[in-house]
């Protein structure tokens, strides 16, 4: 690979099984979501005014989402937020890949879990930084 990736050439040598759009989406509604829960833990005078970026930004949105999700594409970001927490590197992502499709088919939820990983979203940036793409720049 070069040191100046395309978006063009990543999409085609790398297929993550998930689109990076789905990724970005999922890791800015986690975001928003542990942002808020950190906000109210520290702040509860200020949640009335948090209350707009609530309704954009829940658990049931973000279930939905996840759930219209095809199990290969949950599984990828299952795996996609292990390899951000440096249970497995970038070579071992089929490796990633496969137990996450296990984990998947044993009945697992995904946004749950994910939901229940502390700073999800950051894993999943740092999962796919992992791979040489830039949550920041994946257009949405």
């Amino acid at each position: 690979m070069s040191d100046t990736p395309r978006d063009e050439d990543e999409d085609s040598e790398l297929d993550l099984g998930i689109s990076l759009e789905a990724v970005a989406t999922v890791v800015d509604h986690i975001r928003a979501i542990q942002d808020d829960e950190a906000n109210e833990a520290i702040d509860e005078e200020d949640e009335d005014e948090d209350d707009d970026s609530d309704e954009d930004f829940d658990e049931e949105t973000l279930a939905a989402f996840i759930e219209e999700m095809n199990e290969d594409e949950q599984a990828a970001l299952v795996a996609l937020a292990w390899v951000g927490r440096g249970d497995y590197e970038p070579e071992e992502w089929e490796e990633a890949l496969r137990l996450a499709r296990e984990r998947g088919a044993a009945g697992g939820d995904t946004s749950t879990y994910l939901l229940g990983m502390e700073m999800a979203g950051d894993l999943l940036a740092e999962g796919l930084a992992a791979f040489g793409i830039a949550v920041e720049e994946v257009e949405r």
